[in-house]
């Protein structure tokens, strides 16, 4: 993996790290899936550049959604992460796809090739934001877009949700996660200004079905958790398995079989080609 990409990125999404990250984190909610599909302003068929793609778990939404199926020429995912390509190509399976090495800033792609750039749960983590906002100008054509798209756990509407992530964010170690918003810097360097118009952003509230594996999971795949050791590690499982037992804010779904309600939401940010 490049030295362009973040120590506990590489440690966290490493090798060995990827099966239990496409089995635990969630995948996209339909209507802002749709919202992109609304924002390209080409016709179809489509051209894609999807960076970071990880495992895949964006791109199998997309090609499963209804506006989507049948309007990508070719999409063409750009990963890192070899562990992360290796579960890919086990994952997607669409003649249309294909998975490459590269960064945010060196896609390999060539110039005006793109009608949409799109990076899922993904971005948070680049180095340096006017090299890779020059690189989506690059590749993309004159009416490109770029969608940038993430899934959070919504600690404002249960108190389990926020008491599960202050437990899990105590090790952060100073990364740059979504949540602290240091992306947004993307919108004011020079090369943003230079090619893209203000950028248009987007909310949606929803709840997904939760249970104590789940939650555990999800958070197990987190990259800052990911690289603790067994027994600090073991201590965030039985800590979270404590914060579930009190059921703070827990709304049932179906208590006898363990399901209860997992608030998110969904952010999309959108920036079109001047």
């Amino acid at each position: 993996m490049s030295e362009k990409v973040h120590v506990l990125a590489k440690q966290g999404f490493g090798t060995g790290t990827n099966e239990l990250y496409d089995r635990a984190r969630p995948s996209y909610q339909a209507n802002a899936i749709a919202h992109i599909r609304q924002s390209v302003r080409a016709s179809p068929p489509l051209n894609v550049v999807e960076i970071g793609a990880g495992t895949g778990i964006f791109t199998r939404a997309l090609l499963a959604h209804p506006d989507w199926a049948d309007s990508i020429k070719e999409l063409r995912a750009v990963e890192p992460s070899e562990g992360m390509r290796d579960v890919f190509t086990k994952t997607v399976s669409d003649p249309r796809v294909s998975v490459r090495e590269g960064t945010f800033d060196t896609t390999g792609i060539e110039d005006g090739w793109a009608d949409l750039v799109v990076i899922a749960q993904a971005f948070h983590w680049c180095p340096d934001y006017d090299k890779a906002v020059s690189e989506f100008a690059r590749i993309l054509k004159p009416e490109g877009i770029v969608a940038f798209i993430w899934n959070l756990e919504d600690r404002n509407r249960a108190a389990w949700v926020a008491q599960l992530r202050d437990r899990i964010e105590r090790h952060e170690s100073g990364t740059p996660q979504f949540r602290l918003g240091l992306w947004r810097a993307t919108f004011s360097t020079p090369s943003y200004l230079a090619n893209f118009e203000p950028q248009e952003e987007n909310v949606w509230d929803y709840v997904l079905h939760g249970t104590r594996d789940i939650v555990v999971n999800r958070a197990c795949s987190k990259s800052y958790i990911a690289v603790l050791g067994p027994e600090d590690k073991q201590k965030v499982v039985e800590d979270i398995d404590a914060i579930l037992q009190r059921k703070e804010g827990l709304v049932w779904i179906d208590e006898a079989q363990g399901i209860f309600e997992y608030p998110y939401q969904t952010f999309l940010v959108v920036a079109k080609k001047k």
